[in-house]
């Protein structure tokens, strides 16, 4: 059985420092990139496309509202031009760099409360499923699983890898658990691997009341701006090839072949 492991990187910003990139790079198989507008610069983006390049590593945009003051966590309501201009702009930004090293985007996976909103609001999923397929048809669309990210994506018939979290709880609708609630996050190496496992071999999402949700589930994400990010990626990839799970990049998978 084959899976993908994928992280947020290039998120040099006053929330987060990016020291960890290069270690993380040597882990994972994918790394989504942050293009300027909720974190990182030219200089962070050029060190994970060198990096990834030399590792083997896949590499996507991982675009954002144009909110570095919060992360690209603050919920934003923009039009569908501003929405499109927002994809559109920041995949540009990074492929262009990418050209520079002989390298190219592979894919695309929205970031904080734009991807938190596409998730729960059918409108705005269609704005972005139609906005990626119109930039480029072979680009790979990363999405939370059983959101309605995919149900949109599908409708479009895109390349659509589906995801789920190795470091959040899950809510009884597939939801994640919001930040600002305690349970949100899982901070712990042992339990992120346990966790993952069990959704991968089950192919369900693990919910934080002990339902589970039957599901597709292509990839991993680990989050590269918690503390643990470093133990809980070097933890989970070893029990997934422990558990004979095959690593490659999200343009390698079978099914986009």
């Amino acid at each position: 059985m084959e899976i993908n492991i994928n992280c947020d990187l290039g998120e040099k910003s006053k929330h987060h420092a990016n020291k960890y990139d290069p270690d993380l790079l040597e882990i994972v198989n994918s790394a989504n990139v942050a293009c300027g507008f909720h974190a990182g610069d030219d200089e962070s983006m050029k060190q994970v496309i060198k990096i990834s390049k030399k590792n083997g590593v896949s590499i996507g945009a991982h675009p954002s509202f144009n909110d570095p003051e919060n992360f690209g966590r603050q919920r934003m309501n923009l039009s569908t031009k501003e929405i499109k201009r927002l994809i559109i702009d920041q995949y540009e930004i990074l492929q262009k760099i990418a050209y520079k090293y002989d390298s190219a985007v592979t894919h695309i996976k929205p970031h904080g409360a734009l991807n938190n909103m596409a998730c729960e609001d059918i409108d705005l999923a269609t704005v972005l499923a139609q906005t990626i397929n119109e930039i480029n048809k072979d680009l790979i669309y990363l999405v939370p699983t059983g959101s309605k990210m995919e149900d949109a994506a599908k409708n479009f018939n895109m390349k659509i890898a589906c995801e789920i979290f190795a470091d959040r709880n899950y809510e009884d609708d597939g939801n994640l658990v919001s930040r600002k609630k305690s349970h949100a996050l899982i901070t712990d190496p042992v339990e992120a691997k346990k966790h993952v496992l069990r959704m991968v071999k089950n192919q369900a999402l693990n919910c934080y009341s002990g339902k589970q949700i039957s599901c597709e589930i292509d990839s991993v994400c680990i989050h590269g701006d918690n503390k643990s990010s470093l133990a809980t990626a070097k933890s989970i990839k070893e029990d997934l090839l422990k558990n004979d799970l095959e690593l490659k990049s999200l343009n390698e998978l079978k099914k986009f072949l």
